[in-house]
């Protein structure tokens, strides 16, 4: 008899449970989105680190052009 009532709602604990896990991951998606298009817009853009003189040495090397002094 339990069942007949549950069908006669026409909506079973399943799909309600699926359909709240369903709206909160998708809040979750839109939320992150809107922040990070939020983020994007509003923060300063990043600084470059300073290239040591070291890595610059290399970097010569590479390329095939003599550091001065060699």
């Amino acid at each position: 008899m339990a069942v007949d009532e549950v069908e006669a709602k026409g909506l079973n604990p399943g799909l309600i449970v699926l359909l709240v896990v369903g709206g909160l991951l998708i809040t979750f998606l839109v939320g992150n989105y809107v922040l990070y298009t939020y983020a994007q817009k509003n923060m300063p853009p990043k600084k470059k680190k300073p290239v040591s003189k070291k890595k610059m040495k290399r970097e010569r090397l590479k390329q095939g052009v003599a550091p001065p002094g060699e």
